[in-house]
C-alpha cells in the first residue's frame, strides 16, 4: 500500500505558455490542514510544476489549525510566514498575504516581518462591515484589503475519505489525511477575466498500527 498517491486529471490543469505569462496573474490561497510549516513549499512547488510557471505572483495563506483551546497567535503564525518569506526572497512568490487575521494580530505580524504582508482577506459571513481599526490600519500601511466566503475548514477529513472511497474502493480510506489544499487561478491582468482555476491537494497515508 503506497504512502503517497498521485492523482491527476490531465485536462483539467491548463500549463501557461511562457510567451502569455506576462499577460497573467497565477495567484492562490493554501489551505494547510496539519500543523506542518514545510507543506508550504511542497505546496507552492507542485504549483508551479503543475502551471509550468517558475513563481506565483501572490500567494494567501488560511490561518492554519490551532489545537482545541488554543488561540491563534503571532508565535503560532511565524514558522508558516517565514515559510512564505523564504519563497519570496527565493523568487518562487512575487507578494505573500493573510486571511481572517483582525487588526491586532495583523500588526503583530506586520511588525514583525521581514516580508510585509500585501493583503487580508476577511470572511464576510463573520462580519457585514469592515471593522473600522482594521480599515484604517490596512490603510496606513497600504495593506489590501479583500473578502471572501470560504468555510472554516474547506476539505475535512470525512469528507476528502469519502471521496476517495469513490474512486479508490480498495483503499483502506481511514488512513488517509488531507495535509494541504490550495486553490488557483490565473487571471488576465489586461481583462480582469479568470483564464483558468482549480484544485491541488496532497494527502498523507498514516498506516494503523
Amino acid at each position: 500500500m503506497p504512502e503517497v498517491l498521485d492523482c491527476t486529471i490531465a485536462q483539467a490543469i491548463e500549463k501557461i505558455n511562457s510567451e502569455e505569462r506576462e499577460e497573467l496573474k497565477v495567484s492562490a490561497k493554501l489551505f494547510i490542514a496539519g500543523s506542518n510549516s514545510s507543506s508550504i513549499r511542497e505546496a507552492v512547488s507542485m504549483t508551479c510544476s503543475a502551471l509550468g510557471v517558475d513563481q506565483l505572483d501572490s500567494v494567501i495563506i488560511a490561518p492554519p489549525p490551532a489545537e482545541d483551546g488554543i488561540n491563534l497567535s503571532i508565535e503560532y503564525l511565524q514558522p508558516y510566514w517565514a515559510e512564505l518569506e523564504n519563497l519570496v526572497q527565493n523568487k518562487q512568490i512575487v507578494a505573500i498575504g493573510t486571511s481572517d487575521l483582525d487588526k491586532a494580530l495583523l500588526e503583530q505580524l506586520f511588525l514583525w516581518a521581514q516580508v510585509k504582508p500585501s493583503s487580508n482577506q476577511v470572511n464576510l459571513a463573520s462580519c457585514c462591515v469592515m471593522p473600522p481599526d482594521l480599515t484604517a490600519f490596512a490603510k496606513e500601511f497600504d495593506i489590501q484589503l479583500l473578502t471572501h466566503n470560504d468555510p472554516k475548514e474547506l476539505l475535512c477529513e470525512t469528507s476528502f475519505q469519502g471521496t476517495l472511497q469513490e474512486s479508490f474502493p480498495d483503499c483502506r480510506v481511514h488512513e488517509w489525511t488531507p495535509l494541504w489544499l490550495l486553490r488557483y487561478s490565473v487571471i488576465v491582468k489586461s481583462r480582469g477575466i479568470i483564464k483558468s482555476k482549480g484544485y491541488i491537494l496532497q494527502a498523507k497515508r498514516i498506516p494503523s498500527s
